[in-house]
């Protein structure tokens, strides 16, 4: 998503025609979130998707008479006639996108949007049937994924956190291990101990991952973790390492429901034993916890793939008027 910002960034600085296509409706489906956007230049070069399958070309060009006419243009989309073609294995739904022509100021709005480093509003004006509408919405800025111990694991979930949107950073009171020369993926490093650095950073959208294998480290970056609204506590190592951690807990008096929050060990049961595939099973859990889910295969799951609300809670304050 960040990346089609990006590239409208860099047209809107170089004077290049183009226009936007954002989606600002969704029905019974969720192929992206509300405000999910492409960027299309006049002459057909393309940044993003929207997930629309076989219709993207339709979006494509609409977009592309946009730039000609600077007209704004609402395409509604039945996805429920894919299934004619797939067999029922569509995603089913409809979607309603406008495509739309950025005004002046829209260069520096893209470029913080991209930066991510903090909530932006983007509107979109467009007719309906002769009335015109407002889409609102405030584009996030990116997350930060907390992880406590500079580790070459801590690397690798930065790698994969980062195309997920994620601002990683890494809390390591050691200097040797808390470098960016070991750490080149990760976002921003803390060298400091996580009871000095972590109350003032935890919030209930900053996930938390405790991985330096040391109780020294790891049992103040636990408090600190329990005593915050983090909506993920993960913590690496053996079933011996994790009863260890819990029992001191335990004594401090912490209780077994506030125990329970802790993920460990963290991650999903995919069988991996590389680092990468370590990360990635972490980050997958990280995923499942935030969407309510437990992780387990589709093809055991009964309800829908992805639900509509999915959608719409990973953008706030949207509004069509």
């Amino acid at each position: 998503m960040r990346d089609v910002f990006t590239a409208a960034a860099r047209w809107a600085g170089s004077a290049t025609p183009f226009a936007m296509a954002t989606l600002v409706d969704v029905h019974n489906a969720a192929p992206a979130p509300l405000g999910a956007s492409m960027a299309v230049t006049a002459d057909g070069t393309i940044s993003g998707d929207i997930g629309a399958g076989c219709y993207e070309g339709e979006i494509v060009q609409a977009a592309i008479e946009t730039t000609r006419d600077g007209r704004a243009r609402l395409l509604s989309i039945d996805l429920t006639s894919d299934d004619e073609v797939t067999g029922a294995n569509g995603c089913g739904g409809s979607l309603e996108i406008v495509t739309w022509l950025p005004d002046a100021a829209f260069g520096d709005i893209a470029a913080a949007i991209a930066q991510g480093r903090g909530d932006v509003p983007l509107r979109v004006r467009y007719e309906r049937e002769g009335t015109e509408h407002t889409f609102e919405t405030v584009v996030p800025g990116r997350r930060e994924l907390i992880v406590v111990g500079g580790t070459t694991l801590a690397q690798e979930i930065a790698a994969i956190a980062g195309r997920l949107d994620f601002r990683t950073i890494v809390v390591d009171p050691r200097p040797a291990f808390a470098t960016h020369e070991r750490l080149s993926a990760v976002d921003d490093i803390v060298v400091a101990w996580p009871d000095e650095a972590l109350p003032a950073r935890l919030t209930a959208r900053t996930p938390l991952l405790v991985i330096s294998h040391d109780p020294k480290i790891d049992l103040p970056a636990l408090r600190a973790g329990l005593a915050s609204e983090a909506p993920y506590i993960g913590l690496l190592g053996s079933r011996r390492a994790q009863s260890g951690r819990r029992g001191v807990l335990r004594s401090e008096g912490f209780d077994e429901d506030t125990l329970a929050r802790i993920h460990g060990p963290a991650g999903l049961d995919l069988g991996g034993t590389t680092v990468a595939e370590t990360a990635v099973s972490i980050v997958a859990e990280i995923v499942a916890a935030e969407r309510g889910r437990d992780g387990g295969p589709l093809q055991r799951q009964n309800g829908t793939i992805h639900n509509a609300h999915d959608a719409r809670r990973d953008y706030t304050s949207l509004s069509a008027r």
